[in-house]
């Protein structure tokens, strides 16, 4: 019997390990330093091997602050960078090379685990010595790294905690809070009923509602609890309140003892991530890359370039920014930046080509973002760029600086309004420049047929003073929200071909997991195969489910294969069984030596003890000869409607239409930095549902807070307001100003504004009008003061009228 490779099989070899510079020294990582190098005067390369181990290896590692202080002539073995001649420094180096498997050369990982790092991250250092030595063996690697899979290990799966049947133990614990506090919505009989109805007075019918709310062996993970972290309507303090939630179900699971799998179901073996087989194959086209950012550090506030093109352009983290699990960095109100001195490399090596390509994996975290929100900037503000990668609702757009735009890079080119190729989830974005075709947009792996309507002009005017940014503009008021899970900025504009290689080659840290299920087919080595990879911090992407058996003999005959299901700690997972209707069968002339293909669906499952603990298994109604009746949990009928009850004729603006709708009425970009700060934080205590019986009155202190922002910032700018009140004087002090200039001059513009021309009879505009003019100007108005009125008390009176009026029942309703 044979392990098979998916293609080729691996022929390793043998790891020796690099000896540090003297036995017992210490190998604390070296501070990062200008590389300098001397002029080579040994013999010629005398293959064309070696020459290319020379210019890409030997090059860059040969600086004393890299390799050079040691392995150099009379240093410490290996000399693979002795500089007396090259060609002895490749035959030192070459039992240290991996070609398979670059990554596991000993080259790398000696300084992956600490060996004179000269950067201030292992990983990143070890990234980089890996870019050198796969552009050197360069054409070798052209059709993907090949992977080796090996049989993983024989793993029974784990007992897990599971609901009992009789509700006591959530009665006494968790029904207490939810009656108590989650009964104005999630109840039957509410005025807008919202699912799961847990917070019923039934105990009964609760408990079955809120099992797919609780984590019985991580309650941190259950939905109660993250809801409030996501204020959520919290009753109080919402990070107390959730720790309350969360004491309640730790005190209901410290109750419950693990219980086995069901013996009934047909299952698996057991694996966790990390004892899947690495899965880095499919090469990269990166012969051009001039900035590199795989995100692999995973923690700090440094984001490595690992390009190795020096001097490397490290960003700065700062802001709301946080990892993502399995590579990448997610925005929420932040940017990566790096220096004005380290970026100048950009500018440099793409005007001397005179073309480039900027290459992302993105994932947009919504689809109302404008600004352009800036993804990628290359740039100093707001008024200068030489390159952006942004986004406009459903839209991406690049704009770029050259001889036919101007300097902030305007006309901008842009994906078509009707075709929304952005799309809130995971994207391969790719914006190009070349002489002849201008600027072009890919959008995984597909040219989106954009044509750059701007001739293509030069770079000549590229301005080297400016900064990489990632997640905001470097002035910081362009802020984009979303995850960049890869970023490679090339000096050369990719073709469509290598776009579409590069898409295939797919982005983050991925694993093929091998779930045994040779007892149940009774053919050697057999296996269900998943490519698998953290999608995010929450949740883990299954795809390309494969039957193989890693026996190079075996024939798989005629297999029957139903209803499979992807198991997480010892349980079904609850969402996401994008298999549970498959049926299929595994046969000789659909099987090859590669496997046969299951499934081209992919589906997520939600992360609950991280990838570190999580174990997956797969169970199945029906495999060979094995089954397993399914029975489907029984749905909960929604509860009657009240006989005669009256339909609303009006509803409620949604939280984005409310946004959107008071952006519209003042005239604020909604992307301003003030009120996108509070829109982020009081979305989630806005009208979700459009059903006016919902109104609550959370709803309206979130409306006020938002025009509250709105019309302060209205107010701020002198431009926004002498449009709406052209007559009216905001430097008067509030005492001098007359009524009758309150009324007709700032009054009666925002009704007009605010209520439409035709204004509505409901409210009515006279009673409306007499309320603001109350606020303004009664016996203890805003603009009543005892003496003389601070300088801004007029400014501060009108926002306030402003804001009782945009957040009204005129603005809400709909």
């Amino acid at each position: 019997m044979h392990n098979k490779s998916l293609a080729i099989a691996l022929s390793l070899f043998t790891m020796i390990g690099l000896q540090g510079c003297q036995d017992g020294v210490s190998t604390q990582s070296l501070q990062p330093t200008t590389v300098t190098t001397s002029t080579y005067s040994g013999p010629a390369a005398r293959t064309s091997d070696i020459q290319g181990y020379r210019v890409s290896v030997w090059e860059p590692l040969r600086a004393e602050n890299r390799c050079g202080s040691c392995h150099n002539a009379g240093g410490q073995a290996p000399l693979f960078v002795r500089e007396d001649d090259v060609n002895q420094a490749y035959e030192a180096a070459n039992p240290h090379i991996n070609r398979e498997e670059p990554d596991q050369s000993s080259l790398v990982t000696k300084v992956a685990n600490g060996h004179n790092c000269w950067e201030a991250s292992d990983t990143a250092c070890a990234t980089i010595i890996t870019s050198y030595i796969e552009s050197w063996l360069g054409d070798g690697l052209a059709g993907g790294r090949q992977i080796e899979l090996e049989p993983p290990p024989n793993k029974v799966i784990g007992e897990s905690k599971a609901f009992p049947d009789d509700p006591g133990l959530f009665a006494t614990y968790v029904h207490p809070l939810l009656t108590d506090y989650c009964s104005e919505c999630h109840v039957e009989d509410a005025a807008a009923p919202q699912s799961p109805f847990f917070a019923t007075a039934d105990n009964g019918v609760a408990y079955a509602a809120v099992k797919t709310s609780i984590d019985l062996d991580t309650p941190s993970n259950s939905r109660l609890v993250q809801r409030l972290i996501e204020l959520h309507n919290c009753w109080d303090d919402c990070s107390a309140n959730a720790q309350e939630m969360e004491n309640a179900i730790t005190q209901m699971a410290g109750n419950i003892s693990p219980t086995p799998i069901d013996p009934d179901l047909v299952v698996s073996m057991a694996l966790s991530l990390p004892e899947g087989t690495v899965a880095s194959g499919g090469s990269r086209q990166e012969n051009d890359v001039v900035a590199l950012y795989e995100f692999k550090t995973g923690s700090g506030n440094i984001a490595y370039d690992t390009s190795g093109v020096d001097p490397a352009n490290n960003l700065t983290i700062s802001g709301a920014v946080t990892w993502v699990e399995g590579w990448g960095l997610d925005f929420s109100d932040g940017k990566a930046q790096g220096s004005t001195s380290d970026s100048r490399k950009i500018a440099q090596l793409i005007q001397a080509t005179g073309e480039y390509t900027v290459e992302a994996w993105v994932v947009p975290a919504n689809v109302t973002q404008e600004g352009p929100a800036r993804i990628i900037s290359y740039s100093a503000g707001t008024d200068g760029r030489n390159f952006t990668l942004g986004q406009t609702l459903y839209n991406y757009n690049h704009l770029h600086r050259s001889s036919s735009t101007d300097g902030n890079g305007e006309p901008a080119h842009s994906t078509a309004d009707d075709d929304e190729d952005l799309q809130a989830t995971e994207q391969h974005v790719v914006v190009t420049f070349d002489p002849e075709n201008g600027r072009r947009i890919y959008v995984d792996g597909l040219f989106t047929d954009d044509l750059d309507e701007t001739e293509p002009g030069n770079l000549n005017d590229w301005d080297d003073s400016y900064a990489l940014v990632l997640g905001n503009e470097a002035s910081n008021d362009r802020p984009w929200a979303g995850k960049v899970r890869l970023l490679a900025i090339h000096n050369r504009a990719l073709s469509a071909e290598q776009i579409k290689q590069n898409f295939d080659a797919g982005v983050g840290e991925k694993y093929f997991l091998l779930f045994n299920v040779t007892d149940l087919v009774n053919l050697p080595q057999s296996y269900v195969m998943f490519e698998v990879s953290q999608y995010d911090n929450y949740s883990y992407l299954f795809r390309q489910p494969k039957f193989i058996s890693l026996d190079e003999s075996v024939l798989p005959g005629s297999i029957a294969l139903e209803g499979m299901r992807i198991g997480i700690n010892g349980k079904e997972a609850a969402v996401g069984q994008a298999y549970a209707r498959l049926v299929t069968s595994v046969n000789d002339s659909e099987y090859t030596a590669n496997g046969q293909l299951l499934s081209t669906m992919a589906t997520t499952i939600p992360s609950e003890k991280g990838s570190d603990s999580d174990q997956f298994f797969l169970t199945f109604e029906r495999l060979g000869s094995h089954t397993n009746v399914y029975t489907e949990p029984a749905v909960l009928p929604p509860a009657e409607p009240a006989d005669g009850e009256p339909v609303s004729l009006i509803g409620l603006r949604t939280f984005d239409e409310i946004n959107a709708t008071m952006a519209s009425l003042t005239g604020v970009s909604p992307t301003l930095e003030a009120v996108q700060t509070t829109y982020t934080t009081i979305r989630q205590q806005l009208p979700s549902s459009e059903d006016v019986n919902g109104f609550l009155s959370s709803h309206q202190v979130a409306v006020s807070q938002l025009a509250i922002e709105y019309c302060s910032a209205l107010v701020d700018d002198s431009g926004l307001r002498a449009s709406l009140f052209p007559g009216f004087d905001f430097s008067a002090n509030a005492n001098s100003v007359q009524d009758a200039t309150w009324q007709s001059e700032l009054v009666t513009p925002l009704m007009s504004r605010f209520m439409g021309e035709q204004l509505a009879t409901q409210p009515s505009p006279t009673l409306v009008e007499a309320e603001l003019m109350d606020l303004l100007t009664g016996s203890v108005g805003l603009a009543r003061c005892s003496g003389t009125c601070a300088p801004d008390r007029t400014e501060k009176a009108a926002k306030a009228a402003c804001a009782s009026l945009l957040g009204s029942a005129v603005v809400l309703l709909q």
